[in-house]
């Protein structure tokens, strides 16, 4: 190697060094200034059940990445500075995870593409709702808030006053056993990690973190050779695939209702507040999402009750198949691992109005420019395969139809398996070639 690549190379060496020894430290700081505080119950969630089942009181749960700098500013936030929230959660057995190692995964189900989730709960394990929601991957304001949290909160305690009274309507927020029971016990996990994060050596590298659960999950289903399933393809769908904005500073008020979408269909109006969605309380977007991923990708009929000027108005949501698909995947930490499956590690964009005239290809058809190619490993297979930065995809197996990125993910995990090859017709200046792509594990 010549001096200047070793140079480059123990630059990036140090870097790496630095930035692991900064994570750690992180975590370690973090550790000690909330056993300090001794307000938050850290990384014991037995204690937190058993502190509940003595004191009666109710429990949340936060689920947490260590270090996320957007969640440490909304989490530090409604900890040490907000005057609305701190009153409401003295009111709670204050439990945060910030790693998933030995969770019970029957029990705590959630979006493990956000890096912030909170639960609220009975002793006895009855969800009574929950919070935090991310559309983005950095940008968080559009979904959550200090108020819509302490609307939550609030929430919660009032059905924690009713309990057990409201003991049947909450059944439905807690979901079927996943594939394991706990995060270690997944095969692409369980050599590499045990139930609880490791005090005395590496923290970070011992943590399970969400996003590897999904990832899990998704990794069963490849390299058994079956299709992954909509479900875990598309979890918990944002109110907007089914044309919802709602308010993050309320529990769920609808800001906007799409033109044309299946909320519109069915009579929501804007200012309308969510009280139930089949039958189940609403205490924040996420309830939302619950029942939403609770629901067939085939379709069903979703009942709602919504507050409107004051009059309670029932309502019928109806959703189609397929409507899970409107949903965005490109933001979500799991999209890498679709990546690696389908697109060798190809990152694709919708070509420009500019440049599909360039191409001539006609609106409606496939045109997806590669933004990037990886480097390594198994997202170097586009690489390996002939690959550039800067092509055009412009049909696949014959199908020019696949408009997004997204449009091929769902393609290549529900209709190919690992091993099989893909014909891509690309266009590279003025030329066109067809290249095969195998799809990976």
């Amino acid at each position: 190697m010549c001096q200047i690549g070793v140079v480059i190379a123990l630059v990036a060496c140090c870097q790496s060094v630095v930035t692991a020894q900064s994570r750690e430290k992180k975590v370690r700081d973090d550790r000690a200034r909330v056993e300090k505080e001794g307000f938050w119950i850290y990384n014991d969630l037995p204690k937190a059940f058993e502190e509940a089942k003595e004191t009666g009181k109710p429990i949340i749960v936060v689920l947490r990445c260590i270090p996320c700098e957007e969640c440490v500013k909304l989490d530090d936030e409604l900890v040490d500075t907000d005057p609305v929230i701190r009153p409401l959660l003295e009111q709670f057995v204050c439990a945060r995870q910030v790693s998933t190692n030995g969770l019970d995964l029957n029990l705590f189900q959630f979006d493990t593409d956000q890096s912030f989730a909170v639960f609220f709960l009975n002793a006895d394990g009855t969800i009574y709702g929950r919070f935090g929601t991310r559309s983005h991957r950095t940008e968080w304001r559009p979904d959550v808030s200090l108020k819509g949290l302490a609307a939550a909160l609030q929430g919660a305690l009032e059905l924690h006053a009713d309990y057990p009274n409201n003991k049947e309507i909450l059944a439905g927020k807690r979901g079927t056993p996943l594939e394991v029971s706990s995060p270690e016990e997944f095969p692409t996990l369980k050599d590499r990690y045990t139930d609880r994060l490791s005090n005395d050596s590496n923290i970070v590298k011992s943590c399970i973190h969400c996003h590897q659960i999904g990832d899990a999950r998704r990794d069963l289903y490849r390299k058994s050779g079956e299709a992954i399933p909509p479900r875990l393809l598309d979890p918990f769908p944002h109110p907007k695939v089914i044309g919802l904005i709602l308010d993050p500073h309320t529990p769920a008020t609808v800001e906007t209702v799409a033109e044309e979408s299946p909320a519109s269909e069915a009579g929501i109006q804007v200012g309308d507040r969510l009280l139930t969605m089949n039958r189940q309380p609403i205490l924040s977007m996420a309830d939302v999402q619950w029942v939403l991923d609770q629901t067939s990708p085939e379709g069903e009929t979703v009942s709602l009750e919504v507050d409107r000027d004051g009059k309670k108005v029932a309502i019928e949501l109806q959703l189609d198949s397929g409507w899970r698909k409107k949903s965005d995947l490109t933001w979500r930490v799991s999209s890498w691992g679709l990546r690696r499956m389908v697109t060798g590690g190809m990152v694709l964009k919708p070509a420009s109005e500019e440049e599909r005239n360039k191409l001539k290809v006609e609106e409606g058809k496939m045109a997806l420019k590669v933004d990037n190619v990886g480097q390594y490993g198994a997202h170097a297979t586009a690489k390996k395969a002939g690959f550039q930065k800067g092509d055009f995809v412009v049909s696949i197996d014959g199908r020019d139809d696949f408009l997004t990125e997204n449009d091929l993910f769902r393609y290549g995990v529900t209709e190919k398996r690992a091993g099989d090859k893909v014909e891509m017709e690309i266009r590279r200046g003025n030329q066109s070639k067809t290249m095969t792509l195998p799809m990976q594990k």
